[in-house]
């Protein structure tokens, strides 16, 4: 009896309620080895490499990367031994339960079997209750596919499958049914039958009747080569330009002006929702000061040439040299250095700072773990891993959970002034603008120009007062301004 087991969508972290395969590194028929990295998969938050736990094959792939996202503990894929056949596989397949999935699994490695290694067990029978026809047949057919046929009472023998070996699909069957039925457009009359039978969303098939476009043959940019509204409206003659008025003696000609509609992916979503909630659930409060950072710079131009050598490349940034400040004015004052959960403020001994970094996939705030112990170079060397992880979509889960303050920086873009939403469930957040040059009057009376950068503290007002807030700010400010204390 073969050894089958599956590989079900698992959860990192309590927030995680779906993920969706970004990229599979095996194909199905494919053997993998114990450490082999197998998919991608992307949350919310993260995009994580999903290692192999055991020796087996990919007998059976359900989910193709790129699909729509796919509920924790959803059956993914099915691995087993190479001795497996289809029957096997089948009959696992149509007895899977998914397991509970309230405990998270840990980042980065393989998720748990859904269900424990199970022997193959006589086919169980894969066709609904509500199924008015059963179909039994030796041709290689999804799950899906095959209850969409009994469902619908189709015929799958003359059904070419467009799957690996032959394999009919759901969206074989689902296109079989098309000339069957009458699309429709907002009450038009039915389609041509030549039309209806053609690979293409509904839309795009009423778009096509309606300008006389033939579709025989284009090939769609939709998924599995699908024809959208978007191919057809490329087909359409634009409209004759209307002349309008006339600019310095040339007629002027106006053009499309028609949007880009960019639906929020997965994290901006995410972004959005939590800050949303952040601004209407936390009492916000804000206190700005600004600081002299003539000595800072100038200690970093020197201590750089050592720091270069030893971390490589560019040494620290200002913005390295800023979360250290941070960290030592937080262990000094620990009523900033907190966390609001519900009724309780829970206080750290050690600074946990996020820093906040625009990726590809939006902001994500990866964190410098306890940066108040950690040297220059040290932070330097932390900061640029965690902001290349970024860039590259490859943050894991441990790389962002927790952090007790943050830091957004948003001075390299010329940026003086801005305040920050705070990042629950931490208290506070320091927004930092760009360094100018400013007059100010010096004790004699003369006038004399020096550095100064902008900063503003978000404070959660539930947990952390004015004046304690003021004081975080009074030590940050000493420390930029005499930044040899970042050394002891």
């Amino acid at each position: 009896m073969a050894d089958i087991r599956p590989f079900c969508m698992p959860k990192w972290g309590i927030e995680m309620t779906e993920g969706t395969i970004a990229e599979w590194m095996v194909k199905e028929g494919d053997a993998f080895t114990r450490g082999q990295t197998l998919c991608l998969i992307e949350t919310a938050k993260i995009t994580n490499e999903v290692e192999a736990e055991y020796d087996a094959v990919l007998k059976r792939l359900l989910v193709p990367a790129g699909e729509d996202a796919h509920p924790v503990g959803a059956l993914l894929a099915v691995f087993a031994e190479a001795a497996a056949t289809d029957a096997e596989i089948d009959a696992f397949i149509a007895a899977f339960k998914p397991a509970e999935t309230s405990v998270a699994a840990k980042a980065g490695s393989a998720p748990a079997p859904a269900a424990a290694p199970v022997a193959a067990a006589p086919a169980a029978p894969a066709t609904p209750a509500r199924a008015p026809k059963k179909i039994v047949t030796n041709r290689p057919i999804s799950p899906e596919a095959l209850k969409l046929a009994e469902a619908e009472g189709i015929d799958i023998e003359p059904i070419s499958g467009s799957g690996r070996g032959g394999r009919i699909t759901y969206q074989d069957v689902f296109q079989a049914l098309q000339p069957d039925r009458a699309a429709s457009y907002k009450g038009a009359a039915p389609l041509p039958a030549e039309i209806a039978a053609i690979f293409a969303s509904p839309l795009a098939r009423r778009l096509a009747a309606l300008h006389d476009i033939d579709l025989t043959g284009l090939t769609g940019t939709g998924p599995r080569g699908r024809i959208s509204k978007k191919d057809v409206l490329a087909l359409v003659p634009a409209p004759a330009a209307q002349a309008g008025t006339v600019v310095f003696g040339a007629p002027f000609v106006p053009v499309a002006n028609d949007p880009v509609v960019q639906p929020f992916d997965k994290v901006r979503k995410v972004v959005a929702r939590r800050l949303t909630e952040a601004k209407q659930t936390i009492p916000h409060f804000y206190l700005r000061v600004s600081a002299r950072v003539d000595e800072l710079i100038a200690l970093r131009k020197t201590a750089n040439i050592v720091l270069g050598g030893v971390i490589g490349g560019k040494g620290a940034s200002i913005n390295d040299y800023l979360v250290k400040a941070v960290a030592l004015a937080l262990v000094r004052h620990p009523d900033v250095n907190v966390q609001v959960h519900g009724d309780a403020v829970h206080s750290f001994p050690h600074a946990d700072v996020a820093i906040a970094v625009a990726s590809p996939k939006g902001l994500v705030t990866p964190i410098v773990r306890q940066a108040d112990r950690l040297h220059i170079a040290q932070i330097a060397s932390t900061t640029r891993a965690l902001i290349d992880k970024a860039q590259a979509g490859k943050l894991s889960y441990d790389d962002m959970d927790g952090g007790t303050f943050s830091v957004s920086n948003l001075g390299m873009f010329g940026i003086e002034q801005f305040d920050a939403i705070i990042n629950p469930p931490q208290g506070a957040i320091l927004a930092v603008g760009g360094v100018n040059k400013v007059a100010v009057e010096r004790d004699n009376g003369d006038i004399a120009f020096e550095s100064r950068i902008g900063l503003t503290l978000s404070v959660d007002h539930r947990a952390i007062d004015g004046a304690a807030g003021a004081t975080f700010l009074q030590t940050l400010k000493g420390l930029i301004e005499a930044p040899e204390g970042l050394f002891q």
